[in-house]
């Protein structure tokens, strides 16, 4: 029988943190989730919502009471800049007797990682996914409307990652014994193209959606004109032109750690099919 534990998420209303809030409540935990604005957090029922900003670490105090577990991410979900208020949390979290902290990786340097692994006082487990595959959401506008998706680099390779099995690696870690100080890159259960995608996508609305191969110059020009910032181009360029190994290289860590192989692509687009087919269409 499963001992329930009390698990303080934060960034909960964020796509990996209300999958961390799914899972501990499957696996019968006690979940409370850490929001800025309770009033739009529309939680399943048995969660207890506080409000609470880890830019605001004092903010936290009530909401650490009686928590066993801690899942931290690493960035002020406002503007997504690197949280600097990581030591006043984990000293905190020290104070209230948190035994086991997970941190979502965010990609970059982070102070508030740095200030959890720094901790000999909790059992700390980092999560590093790959490649999100909610991100083929992005896709929907231009599948609804012209049945198609335009992209540059479309034979790079993405062993990307359901949301749920992050979720899933997650609620183990801050749970189960055996997973202190542990690095886990967290890999769907495949190689994919962007054209393994579409077709995948397809298949699951039942409507052929086509491909259009953008060259650099015209993903360049889309990005710019959607308004990102050059670091963010460059960025896009130099991961999807060249993705590094680790973002396309299939780990099973998901089955290790909860018992069960990752979850598809297929599967995250059969769950998603509502998003890309138009009202109406059979």
């Amino acid at each position: 029988m499963t001992h329930t534990q009390k698990i303080l998420v934060t960034g909960a209303t964020g796509t990996v943190g209300r999958q961390v809030v799914a899972e501990l409540l499957a696996r019968g935990h006690a979940v409370r989730a850490l929001t800025r604005d309770p009033a739009k957090a529309a939680f399943p029922a048995g969660v207890e919502v506080v409000r609470g900003d880890l830019a605001a670490p004092d903010t936290l105090v009530p909401a650490l009471e009686g928590v066993t577990g801690l899942h931290l991410i690493t960035f002020d979900g406002g503007g997504f800049a690197p949280l600097e208020t990581g030591p006043r949390i984990v000293e905190q979290a020290r104070k209230a007797g948190v035994r086991r902290v997970t941190v979502l990786h965010g990609g970059g340097p982070s102070p508030l990682e740095d200030a959890v692994r720094a901790d000999g006082s909790v059992d700390w487990t980092v999560l590093m996914p790959v490649e999100f595959m909610a991100n083929a959401l992005e896709w929907a506008e231009g599948i609804v409307t012209a049945d198609e998706v335009r992209e540059p680099f479309v034979s790079r390779l993405s062993a990307m990652v359901h949301e749920g099995d992050i979720g899933a690696v997650a609620a183990v870690a801050l749970t189960e014994e055996g997973h202190a100080r542990q690095e886990y890159v967290i890999t769907g259960p495949e190689t994919l193209t962007v054209a393994d995608k579409v077709a995948a996508l397809a298949a699951a609305r039942g409507r052929d959606i086509t491909l259009v191969e953008l060259s650099e110059e015209e993903a360049v020009a889309r990005w710019r004109a959607a308004g990102q910032p050059e670091e963010v181009i460059g960025f896009l360029l130099q991961v999807y032109g060249d993705t590094p190994e680790e973002g396309r290289t299939v780990l099973d860590t998901v089955e290790k750690v909860t018992g069960r192989p990752a979850r598809t692509f297929a599967r995250w687009a059969a769950d998603h099919a509502a998003a890309f087919t138009a009202p109406g269409a059979s």
